[in-house]
């Protein structure tokens, strides 16, 4: 029950004592479990229309009137300003989801709010949270071994399997679903750049999603979205006077500012004469052409600096022909070094031939209206960038979100190893495993354990649902192929019926649904223990701010 705002009364000897402020409101038991669950349900039935490739895009607009439009499960829940604590806790496992994996964040959840759902029909029938907990955690195993059974291997040697894991990924956005061979294309890209920055270590593939750069630019259409076997910097070249075109570059990477640098105390120079300023300045120019000297001398043609460069070390550099940009970013520098073989030299004294990179061409082009400094051909690069390019801001913004969810995708594929059918046909064959299971089991704790199997149906339902077909059909023809044993079938929403996704080629990484089970059932479970919400009312502080406020508007 809501209680009033002077919360958690005790009594003593008659008289009330009170524990927490005033302003506190505090709800509790199935009140405040049922308000945990509503909010639940209703975030997932926000979102439960994007998923699958014939999901629907939301349009989010924010305070400053900046427009998204997306079907991508986090990015909505990202953009959407979420007050409820229950709800904001469901948006962090999507955000640790999509972390970790890159993929499955609308599912898991989608599916933890129909765990929930299923949940509160089983408190209905006064079963305590304790035991569907418990019965969750049973089906969630049954779930996970199912999972390893009907997984499939895959190498860094499969590239076609990899590519179809691409495209599953990516079916679902709008900008690329009206164009296959433009998805295609990406698809390629997208596995190319993976199995360039892929290394194996002890046995295992090690793949670091950073080391896959992502830039971004309106303008063009989508097929001139490229992968550039090296780095791209958003920064243009420091003066009018240096090349736009090095071929055979030889790169030193710079963390120190090409200036004359100040004194570490707090020190006074005083000047004068007119003789004194002309000699401090002769000095100052002689420091910066030695520093451009030494750099020379190495023999870079090419500089990327971290820090500053002075106007006048601008200059010596352009007289020597080399192309240098300041003020780049760290990890653009550190994917820079993967990329040219190049280290980073913090004291420009130490710097030999042996700290230079090497790419075929470094080159400075005008992109969307805007320049960009572009280094191509490195030789064996662990640093690779994917550019973006559409028509709108949105489209590119799009494009941008499918690249990333297919990276994720195909990088998990890879990390373990395997991967599942796509299309529901992993969740329907759970489901009929859950069934089967839970009958080894008696009491309250079976009835968990198919709600178990209830909920994870959620998700071909809502895929048919999305593609206009008759869900309980869907279903139904769904269960009966399991049943036969065809457990790679599910919904082929291209033809509006079930099919093989196997032979389709809708195929998703095994992790991608481990994690997506995982991630949903412990937010379930978090939820459900929850039987108490104590939420601080407003400080003085905030409440005295805001009667000045309105006290000023009112003057006004």
């Amino acid at each position: 029950m809501a209680e009033q705002p002077r919360a958690l009364l005790a009594q003593l000897g008659g008289q009330p004592v009170l524990i927490l402020p005033e302003g506190t409101i505090r709800t509790t038991g199935r009140d405040a479990l049922r308000n945990n669950i509503a909010a639940a349900k209703a975030l997932g039935e926000t979102i439960k229309s994007t998923l699958g490739p014939k999901g629907m895009d939301k349009m989010l607009v924010d305070s400053l009137g900046d427009i998204t439009i997306t079907n991508d499960g986090v990015t909505i829940l990202e953009e959407m300003e979420i007050e409820h604590p229950a709800a904001k806790m469901l948006v962090e496992v999507a955000k640790t989801l999509n972390q970790e994996v890159g993929d499955g964040t609308t599912s898991s959840v989608v599916f933890a709010s129909e765990l929930l759902r299923k949940a509160e029909e089983l408190l209905d029938q006064d079963i305590h949270p304790t035991v569907i907990i418990r019965g969750y955690r049973i089906a969630q195993d049954i779930a996970r071994k199912t999972l390893e059974k009907i997984a499939k291997k895959v190498t860094l040697k499969d590239r076609e399997i990899l590519k179809k894991i691409a495209l599953t990924s990516m079916s679902g956005k709008s900008a690329l679903a009206q164009n296959p061979e433009t998805m295609e294309k990406i698809a390629d890209l997208v596995v190319e750049a993976v199995l360039t920055v892929a290394r194996e270590e002890n046995g295992k593939i090690i793949i670091d999603r950073e080391d896959i750069k992502r830039e971004k630019k309106a303008g063009g259409s989508i097929e001139d979205t490229e992968l550039i076997k090296g780095i791209v910097i958003d920064k243009e070249v420091v003066h009018p006077q240096m090349p736009k075109v090095v071929k055979d570059a030889k790169i030193a990477l710079l963390d120190t500012a090409l200036e004359v640098k100040e004194t570490e105390t707090d020190a006074e120079i005083r000047i004068t004469k007119p003789e004194e300023l002309k000699a401090f300045l002769a000095e100052e120019e002689k420091m910066l052409k030695e520093m451009v000297e030494k750099i020379a001398k190495v023999g870079a043609n090419v500089v990327f600096c971290q820090k500053g460069i002075d106007d006048l070390a601008q200059h010596f550099l352009a007289k020597k022909g080399i192309l240098a940009v300041r003020r780049v970013k760290r990890s653009d520098m550190e994917k820079l070094a993967k990329a040219t073989g190049a280290r980073i030299v913090t004291n420009l004294e130490d710097l030999t031939e042996k700290d230079l990179g090497y790419a075929e061409i470094v080159e400075e082009k005008r992109v969307g209206g805007e320049n960009m400094v572009f280094v191509r051909g490195c030789k064996n690069p662990k640093s690779v960038t994917i550019l973006a390019r559409g028509g709108t801001e949105h489209v590119v913004e799009e494009i941008d979100r499918s690249i990333e969810d297919a990276i994720g995708a195909v990088t998990s594929a890879l990390a373990d190893g395997y991967f599942v059918a796509g299309g529901g046909a992993p969740e329907m064959e759970i489901a009929i495993n859950v069934r089967k299971e839970a009958q080894k089991y008696s009491g309250r704790e079976q009835l968990a354990i198919l709600a178990f199997a209830d909920a994870i149906e959620v998700i071909p339902k809502a895929i048919a649902e999305n593609a206009g077909m008759d869900t309980i059909d869907i279903i139904l023809k769904l269960r009966a192929e399991h049943e036969k044993g065809n457990i790679t079938y599910g919904v082929d929403v291209d033809k509006g019926d079930v099919g093989d996704m196997l032979e389709k080629g809708v195929i998703e990484p095994l992790r991608v649904k481990t994690q997506m089970i995982a991630s949903a059932t412990e937010a379930a479970e978090m939820i459900l223990r929850i039987d108490d919400i104590i939420a601080a009312g407003k400080s003085k502080k905030e409440e005295s701010k805001k009667e000045e406020e309105e006290e000023s508007v009112g003057e006004d």
